[in-house]
């Protein structure tokens, strides 16, 4: 039977050039999907065609915060499914979901760089929907909680999303783990987090300077935390080909759970 699947879309922090800006999207057995962020630019329209996801399919997106490598994407995914709109080749309507900063700046951004034609749908077929801490709404039929993750940067929300199956997952968005996360994030059955580089390397790619965690602390908090699976994204890319290798054999050191370190379009099945 067919179970949901993570799609990892891309997997790097803001600066990478050999892969692509996190975001990934949450594909239900029927083939409907939920996007969280969008990357950067419009890479976002080759990886979501690479991934093989339809935009009829497309009718939820979370954007966690409003950094340039998560937020302009979604700029090109909107465009995108407006015109899918105007064309009659897309029913139902298209779901943002985001917490006041983040929406105020989708808007602007939209105005300013979207033809009339396309702004048009905006409030009338895609709507945004401005979320705050402990907000709960529904997504392809699956509980979701947004969460403040108390960010030292820009302001930016996770959420925990219950699967069909009563298995929960976890996104704490690309910043550490925060106390106020805990309630959502402990014995979670898949917990989603940034791990900028490893710890060995923390010298030389300086996450601290950043917010950002290393391999090492994100496995511990994973561990401590309880959480049966850690998919580890958001690094950098300056060994794409030993990524994978270099991660989990640090990561393994402090977390005996299933230990994810995915490639761009990486699918992971969440059973």
């Amino acid at each position: 039977m067919a179970k949901e699947k993570l799609i990892m879309l891309g997997t790097g922090c803001a600066m990478v050039t050999e892969c692509y800006n996190t975001c990934f999207v949450i594909q239900n057995a029927a083939g409907d999907c939920f996007l969280t962020d969008a990357g950067g630019g419009n890479g976002i329209l080759k990886q979501l065609k690479a991934a093989q996801v339809a935009y009829p399919r497309l009718h939820h997106l979370f954007v966690t915060h409003g950094h340039t490598d998560h937020i302009l994407g979604v700029v090109w995914v909107i465009r995108r499914i407006a015109m899918y709109m105007l064309a009659g080749s897309y029913e139902g309507d298209f779901h943002i979901y985001c917490h006041d900063e983040a929406a105020h700046m989708l808007r602007v951004i939209c105005d300013l760089t979207l033809t009339g034609k396309h702004k048009a749908k905006i409030d009338n077929g895609i709507y945004i929907h401005e979320i705050k801490d402990g907000t709960r709404f529904s997504v392809l039929g699956m509980d979701i909680q947004a969460f403040d993750i108390l960010s030292t940067k820009a302001k930016q929300f996770g959420y925990r999303l219950q699967l069909p199956d009563g298995k929960k997952l976890t996104c704490l968005g690309d910043e550490p783990f925060n106390e106020h996360s805990r309630i959502y994030a402990e014995h979670s059955d898949w917990l989603l987090a940034e791990a900028f580089c490893l710890y060995r390397d923390r010298t030389r790619f300086k996450p601290y300077e950043k917010h950002h965690s290393t391999v090492k602390e994100a496995c511990e908090t994973a561990a401590a935390l309880q959480c049966s699976n850690l998919v580890l994204y958001h690094t950098e890319d300056t060994d794409l080909a030993g990524r994978k290798a270099q991660y989990t054999a640090e990561g393994t050191m402090y977390y005996d759970g299933g230990l994810y370190v995915p490639d761009d379009l990486d699918v992971i099945e969440l059973s």
